[in-house]
């Protein structure tokens, strides 16, 4: 596996957003989402600082970005995919949207684009059921999706 390296201004900004909540580890699940937004993911480098300023084991950072699946140690696309995996969403068809979008990007699921424009998940439930099957890109939900409208979809994101 690489190793990941993070600049000196990116953990200059991790203990930033650390001070802003007291170092206080009550807020590490707030400050990991802060760290993310700000960063885009979460390295080990980046869990290191944060259970340093915080006064807790890295692995017990480790253990809460690795639970929540909205937390990624490893950077997202310009434009993250995620398809619903729901029970409602699997029943009308999901897994084939998942198979298209993975031949349509060229990736498997946990994978980013080459050019870092798209990387694919996969989500429990968007809370859309009624729409399903349904995709995310970005904050935008696509519902009622047939594989044949992978492509086009993917399109309106080109540059």
């Amino acid at each position: 596996m690489n190793e990941i390296k993070v600049s000196c201004e990116a953990l200059r900004q991790v203990t930033e957003i650390c001070g802003k909540f007291n170092n206080d580890p009550g807020e590490l699940i707030t400050i990991l989402h802060e760290c993310q937004n700000t960063l885009g993911y979460l390295p080990e480098p980046v869990q290191r600082e944060i259970a340093r300023c915080l006064g807790i084991s890295a692995s017990k950072v480790y253990g809460v970005v690795t639970f929540y699946s909205f937390f990624s140690m490893v950077p997202k696309g310009k434009y993250p995919v995620s398809v619903c995996l729901g029970t409602a969403c699997y029943v009308r068809g999901s897994d084939k949207v998942l198979e298209e979008f993975k031949r349509v990007l060229g990736i498997e699921v946990g994978e980013t684009t080459p050019d870092g424009k798209f990387s694919l998940d996969c989500l429990r439930c968007v809370g859309a059921c009624g729409l399903a099957p349904v995709a995310t890109i970005g904050e935008k939900v696509y519902g009622r999706l047939n594989p044949s409208e992978i492509r086009k979809i993917v399109d309106e994101f080109e540059d």
